[in-house]
């Protein structure tokens, strides 16, 4: 519900707070006095097409203003603390406060939304506005031809049931989708296979020929071959290394020779001084240390070979794994991977066997999507049904007493929402046939439709508020009171708000709004009140009837007597 609202220059509304109830709320007023400027502000205030973009918004700021704020205070319902919770967001006092403000600065609007104190995003507002509110405007025939529009009010029409079907019927087409662009991409690939199946198969025998195993196989080549190619070099740094370590080179005795010297002397010092025993381990250490290095390095020495034959052969295979990656455009392991596809591709029934593969899968994928959309066939038809009786209803007290009402399903191409166009048909008067509503239907005839199908779908969305601007302009008197008696049940299990001109359907009101323009020193303010006493509701149904005069003040208090008896 619908519990607070406070404009801050918006329009003509320099500063404005209201507070509402439950029931049914009406907002009157002379034409051009702003009666809608309270809808529309909700609407901007839930991402509606009055708040977005720079030219709308413009339009909404109050002229001179550089700042306007539109906040409501809703009440907390269960769908909502589902979001809510969904969002990792906290209510306050058992509702949430949602604002929007925008700011222009330097010719620029911006605007930004918050709840709770929270910023949010549009996408968030999107989603929060159904679980609030429905607002419906007369002659609403471009939401009628809004592709899938009337499709979805039918779904909605038929409630929880078909709703849990959804989820599981986009899923299902998702996954025929995944197995068709599975299967269409293995078919064209396979097409492409055969057209260059020739060329694919010298191209697996370059690669087997070439014997391709380790990816690093060109690494430890080269590595091989520098080791090759300067064996003769590694091997008289082996001799040189061991002439100084062991035999002693230029004259000058070997560092083994050098260091068994200090190791003897440190022995002898040792007997002289226990401290110098630490030096001494520090040398026999070092001494066994390069001992094991001469070792190491004769061994080394002795697997040094000059084999000019094996060089050639791996100068060879470099070379050819070279010209390869650079014929192909691609590293060694890309070229390991690519001949491991083609041997796939190409070994007898591989190729074949995939395609059988996708092609099963996309058979059942697709099995499971006809099923699941067969099934939402049925309920929706079964929602069709109920809901032309339900809308004839609720039009024949209405002036339509005549009136047939259609819900078509036709096949249509299969997508997240299922494989059926859903079409209203309409007809007001005998002999006419049934056609799409939205060609058809008069204004009035639009208002009335427009009415009783929200009354039909109540049932189903219980806790949103329900705004309907004029909704029953182009209607005669005794359909408007049909209209207010309809609307008066409908608010008696949730909020309705209404703009009207209708003295009928704003004395069935629980709650009445007048919204009058007012100049202050040459300049036009809309200003809002409630009508508290019979009087001043009084006085403002004698006006809609046609003015203060006796006739219309009688007819007036009569409406009022009518509906507080």
């Amino acid at each position: 519900m619908l519990t607070g609202l406070r404009l801050e220059n918006i329009a003509l509304i320099e500063a404005l707070q209201l507070s509402f109830s439950g029931g049914f709320t009406v907002l009157t007023g002379e034409t051009g006095a702003g009666k809608s400027i309270l809808l529309d502000a909700l609407d901007a205030l839930l991402g509606g097409a009055a708040g977005s973009g720079s030219g709308s918004g413009l339009r909404l700021l109050r002229q001179g203003a550089e700042r306007g704020v539109i906040e409501a205070s809703f009440s907390l319902t269960p769908p909502l603390q589902a979001w809510l919770e969904q969002q990792e967001l906290e209510p306050e006092d058992g509702e949430i406060l949602l604002s929007r403000e925008w700011r222009l600065s330097e010719g620029r609007l911006g605007s930004r939304h918050r709840l709770n104190g929270v910023a949010v995003n549009r996408a968030q507002i999107q989603e929060l506005r159904p679980l609030l509110l429905d607002l419906t405007v007369q002659g609403q025939t471009q939401q009628l031809a809004r592709p899938g529009q009337q499709r979805r009010w039918l779904d909605r029409f038929a409630g929880e049931p078909l709703q849990r079907q959804l989820p599981e019927v986009a899923q299902a087409w998702r996954a025929w989708r995944q197995a068709a662009a599975a299967l269409e991409q293995a078919q064209a690939n396979w097409q492409q296979l055969q057209q260059e199946r020739a060329r694919q198969e010298q191209l697996l025998e370059d690669l087997e020929t070439a014997r391709l195993e380790d990816p690093l196989e060109r690494e430890r080549l080269q590595a091989e071959e520098n080791r090759l190619a300067h064996g003769v070099r590694l091997q008289e740094g082996v001799m040189a290394l061991i002439g100084r370590l062991v035999e002693g080179a230029d004259e000058a005795p070997a560092v083994l020779d050098h260091l068994a010297a200090c190791e003897a002397e440190l022995a002898q010092m040792q007997q002289l001084d226990p401290s110098v025993a630490e030096l001494a381990a520090r040398c026999s250490d070092g001494l066994a240390q390069l001992q094991d290095l001469a070792r190491d390095l004769d061994r080394y020495g002795a697997c040094l070979e000059s084999d000019p034959e094996s060089l050639g052969q791996l100068q060879e295979r470099i070379a050819q794994l070279k010209a390869l990656e650079r014929r192909h455009g691609k590293d060694l392991a890309e070229l390991i991977h690519w001949r491991d596809d083609l041997r796939e591709q190409l070994a007898p029934g591989g190729a074949e066997a995939s395609l059988e593969a996708l092609q099963a899968a996309e058979v059942a994928a697709r099995a499971g999507r006809d099923r699941a959309n067969a099934a939402l066939t049925a309920a929706r038809r079964t929602a069709a049904s109920a809901l032309e009786q339900q809308l004839m209803e609720a039009l024949r007290p209405m002036g339509l007493a005549n009136v047939r009402f259609a819900v078509a399903i036709a096949s249509a191409t299969p997508g997240e929402e299922g494989a059926d166009a859903v079409q209203f048909l309409f007809s007001a008067n005998p002999g006419q046939a049934l056609a799409p509503l939205a060609e058809v239907a008069s204004g009035g005839e639009m208002s009335r439709f427009l009415l009783a199908l929200k009354t039909c779908l109540a049932a189903a969305d219980p806790h949103v508020t329900l705004l309907f601007d004029e909704i029953d302009t182009g209607v005669s008197g005794r359909v408007s009171g049909a209209m207010a008696e309809l609307l008066r049940r409908l608010a008696a299990k949730r909020q309705v708000f209404c703009v009207t001109h209708q003295p009928l359907l704003a004395a069935a009101a629980d709650h009445h709004f007048r919204v009058a323009k007012q100049v202050v020193k040459g300049i036009t303010h809309t200003r809002v009140s409630q009508l508290r006493d019979t009087q001043a509701r009084q006085a403002e149904l004698a006006e809609l009837a046609g003015g203060d005069v006796g006739q219309a003040q009688s007819y007036a208090a009569s409406l009022l007597e009518a509906h507080s008896s």
